[in-house]
C-alpha cells in the first residue's frame, strides 16, 4: 500500500521523478503486460552497479540495436550509462542471446541471479520484448542503483497480432508524432500499426501517378466545429506523406519488431479522391474534400471501367512503400445512394448479372465485385487483403483477414467460414470514445463510453466459437479515429493508460487476469508515462463511485474508493469538499435530494472533484417492470435505471440511458401505496448521426390494482427534423391530481425514420433516463 501511495503521488506530479543520490530501489516483476510464468528465488539478487555492461553477439545488427535500446531504457529510469558491448562475458553483466529452442519467435526468457541478467528470445523481437519487461520492472528514480531479485520469467504472447489503428484522414499527425506513437506500440509490446491512410476528409499518402490526390485530396478548404453544428472554422487543413517519408516511418516501426500495414478504404471514404478526380464518381462532381464529419453518399463509380485501374494503380505503388504481406482495403460504410441511379453501376449490376435478396440489395452485392477486384489483384501480386466486416457480404477469398468491429458478430461470422479475423470490436476497443462520464470536464469525443475497467474485462475468444474456429482468432487491435483528436496531445490522452488494459488483453493469458491485479500493476507503467512526458488521462486516480438503488430502504447508498486507499473526503450539500469535510470510510446513505461532491486528497495532490446530483421523487427506488423489451446492447442495469434518482448527461453510452428498439418504451411503477400525483416527467436524448430520436409521444396511465388502467395524459410529437438539436429533451405531462399505486409510462419509439435521413424509413432508437412523478 506504501509503495502505491507513493507512486500515485508521482502520478498527482505528472513527470516528476524522485531525485536522490545513489539511491538503491527495487525491481518489481509485476509489469504490464503480465508474463506468463514469473518463478522468484530467495535470498539471490543482482545489481545493477555503473560497471554492469550490455553483452550482445558481435555481427548481430538487430541485437546490437536491443542492446542500446536497452542501455536508452536505463539511462532514462536510472540516469545511469551501461556500455554495449559484443561478445563480452556474460557473467556480471547482462547478456542477450537468441535461443533457436524457442518454440515462439516473440517469447523469451529472462533469468536473473547472482551471476548477473540473462535474457534469450526465440528471435531478435523476443529479446526485444523480454527487455521491455526488465525496464518496467526497473523503479523510475533518477541517479539511482537498481537492485534486481532473482528470477525465472518465462513469457510469451497470446495473440501474434497485437495491433493498434491511427486514423490520419481526419487529422494529420507529424512524422516526429508518428515516431512517438510507434515508440508508445513499443513499451505496450505491440506489434501492428494499422494506418488508415485515406477518407473523405483528406488523402494522406503520395501516389507519383495520381498527384492530385495530395495536390487537392490532401487540402480540405475548412474544418466544421463541433458535431456537424453547420459551423466552419474558416481555416485550411492539409498535410499528406510522401513516399519516402511513408517508407521512413515503415523502417523505423520495423526496428521496433512493428509492422505497418497501410489502409485505403474503398470503394466509401473517396470523397477527397473524388475531389481530386471527379471522373472515378458516379456524377461527375464537382466534388470538394469534405469539410465536415461522417460518411458522404459519393463514393467510387461501381461501373466505370477507369475506377478498377486506379485501384489496380493505387495498390501498385502501396505495395512498393509496405512490404507486409497484407494491405487493408477497407470496405466498410459504402453508402449505395448514388449506384442505384448510376447507369454505368445499373449496367454492371445488370452485366454480372446480380440480383437482390432478402438479405443484401443488388446494389449492396455490387460492393463485393469491387472487393474481389481489389483481392484478386492483391492476391496475383503475392499479397493478401485485410478489410473490415462488412467485407463478408458478397464472398471472399480463404486468405482474406476480417477485422471486426460493429462488434462480435462479423468476426463470429468470419471464423466459421474459415477467415482469420481481428477482433475489434466498437462495444470495448473504439479509443476515440470518452474514458469518463463526466463528459463536461472531458475534451470534445464522438461519443460513447469506453472506461478502463470496460476495456480490461473484454474477452476476445468468443464461447459460440468451437476450438478449431477460436484458433482463427489471431489478434486484437484498439482503433483511434481523429475527427474529434485535433492534436497529437489529445492522442496520447485517449490512448493511456487504455492501452496498459489493452497490451494486457492482447498479451497475457485470459487466466491471469484480474482488474485489481491489473490496478495495482499501473502506477509503475505510468512513472514511465510520466518520465517520457505522456499525456497521459489521471481519471483511474479519481474517486472511484458505485450508486446502488436500495428499494427496501427508499435510500441511494454510495459506496465510494480510490485506487491506493487515498482518504476520501465529501459534501452533500454542493460545496467544495475539503480536508475538514466528511471522510467516507462507510457507505453514505441518500434519502434526499442532494449535490455530491468528493474528493481524493494525498500529500502530493488532490484527485479531480466528483460531482454527482441525486433527485427523489415519488417514484424514486419504486419497483417498476418493462412491459415490452429493452434493447439488450443497451440496458444497462435494465428498468429500475428509470427510477434510480439519478439523471443521464448528453453522453447515452454512460450506463444512465436505456434504450429501446424497433418497440416502444412501455414500464410500469408500483408507488407500493396510493399515492396523490399530479404530473409525470421523462428525458430522452437525441443523437441522429447515431439514429438515436427523441420520443413520438407519450401516455400516462393510472390504476389501483396494477391490471385495469386509466389514461390520465397523452402528448404526440412530431418527426425530428433534420434541423433540430441533437441533445437532453425533457417531456412533462400535467394532470388533475389523482390518488393510484400503479403508473405506466408509454413513450413511443420512431418507428420508421424520416426520408431526410441516411437512415430512412426503418427503426430509430429511443433512449430515456429518469421517470419523475409528483
Amino acid at each position: 500500500m506504501k509503495k502505491l501511495f507513493k507512486l500515485a503521488g508521482l502520478v498527482a506530479l505528472a513527470g516528476v521523478i524522485a531525485s536522490c543520490s545513489n539511491v538503491k530501489t527495487t525491481a518489481n516483476y509485476q509489469v504490464i503486460p503480465l508474463p506468463q510464468e514469473i518463478t522468484t528465488t530467495v535470498g539471490q539478487e543482482f545489481t545493477l552497479s555503473n560497471g554492469v555492461k550490455i553483452v550482445y553477439p558481435a555481427g548481430n545488427e538487430m541485437m546490437q540495436r536491443n542492446a542500446e535500446y536497452l542501455a536508452q531504457f536505463l539511462k532514462e529510469s536510472t540516469g545511469n550509462t551501461y556500455a554495449v558491448v559484443a561478445d563480452g562475458q556474460s557473467k556480471g553483466n547482462i547478456s542477450l542471446q537468441i535461443d533457436a529452442n524457442q518454440e515462439k519467435p516473440e517469447g523469451y526468457k529472462l533469468t536473473v541471479n547472482n551471476d548477473g541478467v540473462m535474457i534469450s528470445g526465440g528471435s531478435a523481437a523476443g529479446v526485444f520484448y523480454g527487455i521491455q519487461t526488465l525496464r518496467k520492472s526497473i523503479p523510475v528514480v533518477a541517479n539511482s542503483t537498481p537492485v534486481l531479485s532473482a528470477v525465472e520469467i518465462v513469457d510469451y504472447p497470446r495473440f501474434d497480432y497485437r495491433g493498434t489503428h491511427l486514423d490520419v484522414g481526419r487529422h494529420y499527425f507529424t512524422m516526429d508524432e508518428l515516431k512517438k506513437y510507434i515508440d508508445m506500440m513499443a513499451l505496450h509490446n505491440m506489434n501492428t500499426l494499422h494506418w488508415h491512410l485515406t477518407e473523405d476528409q483528406g488523402w494522406r499518402l503520395e501516389i507519383k501517378k495520381y498527384p492530385l490526390l495530395t495536390e487537392i485530396g490532401a487540402k480540405r478548404s475548412e474544418t466544421v466545429i463541433g458535431r456537424n453544428s453547420g459551423e466552419y472554422d474558416g481555416k485550411p487543413y492539409d498535410g499528406f506523406y510522401t513516399q519516402e517519408q511513408a517508407k521512413e516511418i515503415v523502417a523505423y516501426a520495423a526496428d521496433r519488431y512493428i509492422t505497418v500495414i497501410p489502409e485505403i478504404d474503398l470503394p466509401g471514404h473517396m470523397q477527397a479522391a473524388l475531389a481530386a478526380y471527379p471522373n472515378l464518381g458516379c456524377t461527375g462532381g464537382p466534388y470538394e474534400v469534405w469539410r465536415q464529419w461522417g460518411v458522404s453518399d459519393d463514393v467510387l463509380c461501381a461501373g466505370n471501367d477507369t475506377v478498377l485501374t486506379f485501384i489496380d494503380d493505387v495498390l501498385t505503388e502501396v505495395m512498393e512503400i509496405f512490404p507486409h504481406e497484407y494491405i487493408h482495403i477497407g470496405g466498410d460504410e459504402c453508402p449505395k445512394v448514388r449506384w442505384t441511379t448510376c447507369e454505368k453501376c445499373q449496367a454492371r449490376i445488370k452485366e454480372l448479372g446480380i440480383k437482390g435478396d432478402s438479405k443484401h440489395s443488388k446494389e449492396e452485392y455490387l460492393q463485393s465485385y469491387i472487393i474481389n477486384h481489389a483481392e484478386k489483384f492483391l492476391n496475383k501480386n503475392g499479397r493478401q487483403i485485410i478489410g473490415w466486416d462488412e467485407i463478408l457480404e458478397g464472398g471472399l477469398a480463404p486468405n482474406a483477414t476480417v477485422m471486426s468491429w460493429r462488434g462480435e458478430a462479423g468476426g463470429i461470422e468470419a471464423a466459421r467460414q474459415g477467415h482469420d479475423v481481428i477482433m475489434t470490436p466498437n462495444t470495448y476497443l473504439y479509443f476515440d470514445y470518452y474514458q469518463s462520464n463526466d463528459t463536461e470536464n472531458e475534451p470534445l469525443a464522438i461519443g460513447g463510453y469506453l472506461p478502463l475497467e470496460r476495456v480490461y474485462s473484454y474477452e476476445p475468444m468468443p464461447k459460440s466459437l468451437n476450438e478449431e474456429e477460436q484458433k482463427r482468432i489471431v489478434g486484437v487491435q484498439a482503433n483511434h479515429w481523429t475527427e474529434y483528436i485535433p492534436t497529437y496531445s489529445q492522442l496520447e490522452y485517449m490512448a493511456l493508460p487504455r492501452w496498459a488494459a489493452l497490451s494486457d488483453i492482447q498479451w497475457s493469458s485470459a487466466d491471469s487476469k484480474n482488474y485489481k491485479g491489473f490496478l495495482n500493476r499501473l502506477p509503475q507503467l505510468v512513472d514511465v508515462y510520466a518520465q517520457q512526458n505522456y499525456n497521459y488521462a489521471k481519471h483511474v486516480f479519481d474517486v472511484s463511485t458505485n450508486f446502488v438503488s436500495n428499494p427496501t430502504t427508499g435510500t441511494v447508498d454510495i459506496y465510494m474508493e480510490t485506487i491506493d486507499g487515498a482518504p476520501i473526503y465529501y459534501t452533500l450539500d454542493g460545496t467544495e469538499p475539503t480536508v475538514n469535510s466528511q471522510v467516507a470510510d462507510s457507505v453514505i446513505v441518500i434519502d434526499d435530494n442532494c449535490i455530491v461532491k468528493a474528493v481524493a486528497i494525498r500529500p502530493t495532490g488532490n484527485s479531480r472533484v466528483f460531482t454527482e446530483k441525486v433527485l427523489f421523487s415519488k417514484s424514486t427506488n419504486k419497483p417498476i417492470v418493462a412491459n415490452q423489451p429493452i434493447n439488450k446492447q443497451y440496458m444497462f442495469n435494465g428498468a429500475s435505471t428509470l427510477v434510480d434518482g439519478l439523471k443521464g448527461d448528453g453522453n447515452y453510452k454512460t450506463g444512465r440511458w436505456i434504450a429501446f428498439f424497433r418497440n416502444d418504451m412501455d414500464v410500469t411503477i408500483d408507488l407500493q401505496q396510493s399515492t396523490e400525483i399530479s404530473s409525470v416527467a421523462i428525458s430522452t436524448i437525441a443523437e441522429k448521426g447515431d439514429w438515436v430520436f427523441d420520443t413520438r409521444g407519450i401516455t400516462i396511465e393510472v390504476s389501483d390494482n396494477g391490471v385495469d388502467f386509466t389514461k390520465v395524459a397523452s402528448e404526440q410529437y412530431p418527426a425530428m427534423t433534420e434541423k433540430d438539436r441533437n441533445g437532453i429533451y425533457d417531456h412533462k405531462l400535467t394532470f388533475t391530481p389523482v390518488a393510484t399505486r400503479f403508473v405506466r409510462v408509454i413513450a413511443l419509439s420512431e418507428q420508421s425514420i424520416p426520408a431526410w435521413h441516411g437512415g430512412k424509413g426503418k427503426n430509430g432508437f429511443l433512449f430515456v433516463d429518469e421517470i419523475t412523478i409528483n
